[in-house]
């Protein structure tokens, strides 16, 4: 008879944004880098996970790949905002202890994800911003700092320049965001401790003013993990704060009972688009299944499933 304990489920899924993506404009060799990405950012997660390691450093793994990819709208594929700069928001959960860090308008951290966790690991706070925030990073010296110019990407300034093209053609243009952002980055794991844990960051929107923040480094919003299930968002940050996106996912299924599918399709194509948002989000629950659910016609997203099978998608062929 055989006596071995099998291995506890582990399970990966991440997103690299949900926004306008059309098949016939997506050339073969940038759907092949962006796929590229998805797979970097799965090894890195994964090779935390088979190796026993935690939840929480898998996905700071998985959403450093992704930040440090220029194919996707984090740390070094950042969007411009209408001064031609970068402000970079993200945020960490874990969750069976609730610990939560989060940043928001950072100028100079090549990880902004790995900044989130600091916060909540080593100060008494949930949520840095902007020049506070680079203060607080001068004190760690594992956080790496990087010049505002390191996150300059040709595609994304000819992506400002159309956005402030528009604006000067259409003074409504500034109001009607729709489909003008390619989202965020994030991921969701479980460990062989059956803890999950969610990461998410982002460059914000084209063309963003004021110091605007979405949803990215809200916990509850753009950010959830408890000790059932995590969620990441993508998408229109303004409805997903008002919606209370990733929380009401997770609340489904805590308080209703609803399966993990059915909480994220509630949420994502009902109460969202009924707000006249759009977007997308990941979710992964304690007993390793996945969503990914998106109302847009695309969503950069990968997956690596407890039977060990793995995969990437952009439309809806998964």
């Amino acid at each position: 008879m055989d006596t071995t304990t099998p291995n506890p489920p582990v399970a990966l899924v991440i997103h690299g944004g949900a926004g306008v993506i059309e098949r016939d404009r997506l050339g073969a060799d940038d759907e092949r880098e962006i796929r590229a990405g998805l797979d970097a950012a799965l090894d890195a997660g994964q090779a935390v996970l088979v190796r026993g390691g935690s939840a929480l450093d898998a996905v700071e793994a998985a959403v450093r790949a992704l930040e440090d990819s220029p194919r996707f709208n984090a740390g070094h594929g950042a969007v411009y905002d209408a001064e031609g700069r970068h402000e970079l928001d993200a945020s960490v959960m874990e969750g069976h202890t609730r610990r939560a860090g989060a940043v928001a308008g950072v100028t100079t951290i090549r990880n902004p994800v790995s900044l989130a966790r600091a916060v909540m690991e080593h100060s008494p706070h949930v949520m840095l911003i902007g020049a506070g925030a680079e203060a607080f990073a001068d004190t760690r010296d594992d956080i790496a700092r990087e010049p505002n110019a390191y996150f300059d990407t040709p595609h994304r300034r000819a992506e400002l320049e159309q956005a402030q093209a528009r604006e000067r053609a259409d003074a409504d243009a500034a109001e009607n965001l729709k489909g003008k952002y390619f989202g965020t980055v994030g991921a969701v794991a479980l460990d062989a401790q059956g803890h999950i844990a969610t990461a998410t960051s982002t460059g914000g929107m084209t063309n963003k003013r004021w110091g605007r923040v979405g949803d990215t480094p809200l916990v509850g919003a753009g950010t959830w993990a408890d000790g059932r299930c995590g969620v990441s968002g993508t998408g229109w940050g303004e409805f997903f704060i008002r919606c209370a996106v990733a929380h009401d996912i997770a609340a489904r299924v805590a308080y209703r009972g609803d399966s993990l599918q059915a909480a994220a399709e509630a949420v994502i194509l009902d109460a969202v688009p009924g707000l006249g948002g759009d977007g997308g989000a990941i979710a992964l629950d304690r007993d390793g299944n996945i969503a990914m659910v998106f109302n847009t016609s695309g969503m950069y997203r990968g997956w690596v499933r407890p039977d060990g099978s793995r995969g990437t998608a952009i439309f809806g062929e998964a």
